[in-house]
């Protein structure tokens, strides 16, 4: 995730979240009116997972397996220019494929773009930070995606028509996706509940890298009108659950593409 501004504080040696200033909540508000929903966001340090996991009355046995793999060149000039390509597979469900643009302004999208109905605008917020970014996603088979992750069928296959017309108009010069390396795949567990004493559903997402480091994320949807009403309700509900609101965060996309494109260049290195 892109944050506006400085995220973090160095309390006692760790690295603390810190709270939006007003000119980036007047920011972030701006750029709400003109989405389709908030994600709202927190990363739940390694060292805090199991007493998350118990806090929340988790389940591990009600995760489904996920498998995502980017596309991106080794020095990661996608991401530089805030193009993000990405697949994914599903247990026992049909995969998808995105093209995600980072940051955008809704104001400023081209309007025919905006009526796709496989676009749409989404803010994520987390502590310290947001950012607006508009995905265009397709479904794909997951069997067509894991020959893609083995280097078995072409990356431009997992993509539709639309899909590609939205890379090629921005990506870096002379790069096409079949020039793409496979950053990934890396291995996730996703579980959906609702725990007790809070009436929203909220997403934890374990990211397993190869490195055995892992990211846990915590994160709730809700409509840009409800906003800052559930981001409320979140806050309080977790920190009464014990849940640090405000530690260094950590984002599963940044993480995942630095650590393959490094993985990549070891090997041609």
């Amino acid at each position: 995730m892109v944050t506006v501004g400085d995220s973090t504080t160095q309390e006692s040696g760790e690295r603390r979240a810190v709270p939006l200033t007003p000119e980036q909540l007047a920011e972030m508000l701006k750029v709400m009116k003109g989405a389709d929903s908030v994600e709202l966001k927190l990363s739940v340090p390694d060292a805090n997972t199991r007493s998350t996991v118990n806090a929340l009355d988790m389940d591990p046995l009600d995760a489904e397996i996920r498998q995502v793999a980017f596309f991106d060149t080794p020095d990661l000039a996608l991401n530089a220019c805030g193009l993000v390509v990405r697949a994914r597979r599903v247990q026992a469900k049909p995969g998808d494929s995105v093209v995600k643009l980072r940051p955008i302004v809704p104001a400023e999208v081209d309007p025919a773009l905006r009526q796709s109905p496989s676009f749409g605008i989404e803010v994520d917020a987390m502590p310290g930070g947001f950012v607006c970014s508009g995905t265009m996603k397709a479904p794909m088979d997951g069997l067509e995606v894991r020959e893609a992750f083995q280097g078995k069928r072409p990356i431009r296959k997992l993509f539709t028509k639309e899909q590609r017309a939205l890379f090629d108009a921005h990506k870096p010069k002379g790069i096409e996706l079949d020039d793409l390396a496979i950053l990934g795949p890396v291995n996730v567990l996703k579980l959906k509940f609702t725990p007790k004493d809070f009436a929203r559903k909220i997403v934890a997402e374990l990211w397993l890298y190869p490195d055995n480091s892992r990211i846990v994320e915590l994160s709730t949807k809700c409509t840009p009108d409800e906003a800052w009403a559930v981001a409320a309700e979140a806050r309080a509900f977790l920190g009464t659950r014990g849940v640090d609101l405000f530690a260094e965060q950590q984002t599963k996309t940044r993480t995942a593409l630095e650590f393959f494109a490094r993985e990549v260049a070891a090997k041609k290195g």
